[in-house]
């Protein structure tokens, strides 16, 4: 079984030392224990789906490697688009040595970008699109994209391998907060090599640091410039294309589903998904109705306070239910203004919450599928 993006996130994944569980509770509600939340260690709304998913592994069976085969296209414009990112004009010639803060409290320095190991779907893609890919020597479960498709896998089952990581010679390893287990990034740092830590993305204020991060880290800052300035471009140029008069705004409930484990999770203020919502011109059922943690395990309760109009699901979520009939399914699902009007919005999990150099692309399909103009969206 495959299931891939950040935001088809990652399994479990052990928390650094220092970093707090900002939801208490866990992604499954209040009778989550804290030996559980300490175990799947994650941190923000990356995190939690990394939970969520990593209790989906167990259940279901699956494990193992990826094979390294290239994600299945999906129809729609951002969909189709999702396979490929499109690189910055050239190569930038990187300017090293540099040392740089991670996001974990300790210093890296880095003397060569010739063998980069991005950790996570995200960061591949803005080392990709910088106009880095050829030096980008594997990647993890969570790339999907067409250009990184042959490259080695260094994940197992999600979990950083260290062995496979150090096996490729690396001269520089770029992970996040939620990357684990924390055994396999000390053995990577101990064996001498330069491993930065960036903090995940939360929103769309997020973006432009994280290619400023990564572009720092492999000494090519220019291009992290010319990057970030020209994603904040596409992203307000999308914006526009939001309806000006559209009287009021669609409620919009994201659901987490995994169901092969049966994992049906509703989002709450901190789901990560709050920020594309609202941008779109929608507001976050979740969060309106009062979800003040991440996820939270979806009730006929929770989600007729949420009273959704439309629902955000990851495109693989939504296969795994069989589709729209099978949402419906869900109890509390059918009864909500979008169930009964079957509105649905599917985005490709490798780049939903992403919040990258793709991530107009994310927008200007979810503002299509809010705000169709000959009807509701499918």
């Amino acid at each position: 079984m495959r299931f891939s993006q950040d935001f088809t996130p990652p399994g479990r994944r052990t928390r650094r030392p220092g970093r707090e569980h900002p939801g208490a509770d866990g992604p499954f509600g209040a009778g989550t224990d804290a030996a559980s939340t300490r175990r799947s260690g994650t941190r923000g709304p990356l995190g939690v789906l990394t939970a969520a998913l990593a209790l989906a592994l167990l259940l279901a069976g699956c494990g193992g490697t990826d094979a390294g085969t290239p994600a299945a296209k999906s129809p729609g414009s951002a969909k189709a688009a999702a396979d490929r990112v499109e690189p910055l004009p050239g190569t930038p010639e990187p300017r090293l040595p540099v040392t740089v803060q991670s996001a974990d409290g300790t210093e890296a320095t880095i003397t060569s970008a010739d063998r980069v190991v991005p950790l996570t779907g995200g960061l591949s893609e803005i080392v990709f699109t910088l106009g880095l890919g050829k030096q980008v020597v594997a990647r993890d479960i969570t790339a999907t994209f067409e250009q990184a498709a042959d490259l080695p896998v260094v994940t197992r089952a999600h979990d950083v391998s260290a062995e496979s990581v150090l096996s490729l010679r690396p001269t520089v390893v770029l992970a996040e907060t939620t990357t684990g287990p924390a055994e396999a990034i000390d053995q990577i740092r101990d064996a001498g090599i330069p491993l930065v830590v960036v903090d995940p993305a939360k929103e769309l204020a997020d973006v432009g640091r994280r290619i400023e991060t990564v572009a720092a880290a492999l000494g090519v800052p220019d291009a992290g410039a010319e990057l970030d300035a020209r994603t904040r471009s596409r992203i307000e140029a999308v914006k526009k294309s939001v309806p000006g008069d559209s009287g009021k705004k669609p409620r919009v409930a994201f659901l987490y589903l995994r169901g092969s484990a049966s994992v049906y999770l509703l989002g709450g203020r901190e789901s990560g998904a709050s920020s594309l919502v609202e941008a779109a011109g929608g507001v976050d059922a979740g969060k309106a109705s009062g979800l003040k943690k991440d996820f939270t395990a979806i009730t006929s309760e929770a989600l007729a306070k949420a009273a959704p109009d439309a629902i955000l699901v990851m495109s693989k979520g939504l296969d795994s239910v069989r589709g729209v009939d099978g949402l419906v399914k869900i109890p509390g699902v059918a009864e909500t203004p979008a169930g009964m009007d079957r509105r649905i919005v599917s985005i490709d999990d490798g780049v939903l919450l992403n919040y990258g150099p793709r991530t107009d692309r994310v927008l200007g399909d979810l503002i299509a599928q809010l705000h169709p103009k000959g009807g509701t969206a499918e």
